[in-house]
């Protein structure tokens, strides 16, 4: 059962004092900021491999080289990071929604 707080006073000060924020807050930064590592370490090799070495010029098959598979391997692993982001938001979401609900159980909305 999800707490409407809608038309309470909420001290948000409370809600971030709670170990259970802190907690969701830390496992968020750490997701958003490994996300972030992966998307930009995979899309800056592209340009670093091209530019300064041929390993990315080898012909993989039938005449087409290893930069466009690399190339479409970024557009699948942009498509499955979001797919992932979204998912875990929802995670996140359910726990953040769990915080007011703990909140409000525990006599916090006036």
């Amino acid at each position: 059962m999800m707490a409407q707080v809608k038309h309470d006073i909420v001290d948000y000060d409370k809600i971030a004092a709670q170990q259970s924020f802190k907690d969701l807050v830390k496992r968020k930064k750490g997701f958003l900021w490994t996300i972030t590592a992966i998307f930009l370490i995979a899309y800056m090799l592209l340009p670093i491999l091209t530019s300064y070495t041929d390993l990315l010029h080898q012909e993989a098959f039938g005449g087409i080289s290893w930069v466009w598979i690399y190339a479409a391997g970024l557009f699948i692993m942009t498509w499955s990071l979001c797919h992932l982001y979204v998912a875990k938001a929802n995670s996140f979401d359910r726990e953040a929604q769990a915080i007011i609900d703990e909140y409000v159980t525990n006599g916090g909305a006036r």
